[in-house]
């Protein structure tokens, strides 16, 4: 497989897309709009997809859209990162992650040569981990992931040859049904803490 270049003036630029549509029932709803921190939760998915080695940032919305994608603004301003920031909106969010995902990466430029896929309630994703990801991919992998403690985790890193996967997923399932039936093919990159793993689901999982 043909590396690829991540720098907004290389042929095939890196993109991230951050899934933020999902209605947080578990949560009590609002999840990614919750104080956490000196901000909201999103703002740390945000943080970790802004450093990592991409063109532009993707966020996609669903439920709570309009709080959503003015809470992104707010921060991605506050953070100088504004002009990165595009924000396309799910209609049919709640089928499942499958749909969010699919509209992200439809939405991205043709020329994207790969896509960090980054969860809105994940909020202490490790930066030291992301560039690793990003060699791995343009070495040849055809993706890459974070793993610690043995365990895979997020985000993960598609090249563009596995877009049309990705397009095809259904339900509640995000890329980890693509990337389970590749096996040993994902690179996978050792993580410094488990933020890679860290997830909030319920209140009772914050800080």
């Amino acid at each position: 497989m043909r590396a690829l270049a991540t720098g907004a003036g290389e042929t095939h630029p890196f993109e991230a897309v951050v899934l933020a549509a999902g209605t947080g029932s578990r949560f009590g709803g609002r999840k990614l709009l919750t104080p956490y921190m000196a901000g909201v939760l999103l703002d740390g998915a945000l943080a970790a997809a802004f450093a990592a080695p991409v063109r532009s940032v993707t966020l996609v919305t669903g439920a709570d859209s309009t709080s959503v994608s003015t809470a992104a603004l707010a921060f991605a301003e506050k953070v100088g990162q504004a002009e990165r920031l595009r924000i396309v909106h799910a209609d049919d969010y709640a089928e499942g992650m499958a749909h969010s995902l699919r509209m992200g990466v439809a939405a991205l430029p043709p020329e994207t040569g790969a896509a960090f896929i980054f969860l809105g309630d994940m909020p202490r994703v490790p930066r030291a981990v992301l560039a690793g990801m990003a060699a791995a991919v343009r070495a040849g992998a055809p993706a890459a992931a974070p793993s610690f403690a043995g365990r895979r985790g997020n985000p993960v890193l598609v090249g563009r040859e596995l877009f049309p996967e990705l397009l095809g997923l259904t339900g509640d399932a995000g890329a980890r049904r693509v990337l389970d039936r590749m096996g040993d093919l994902v690179a996978l990159v050792d993580a410094p803490d488990d933020g890679v793993l860290f997830d909030v689901d319920e209140r009772s999982d914050l800080p």
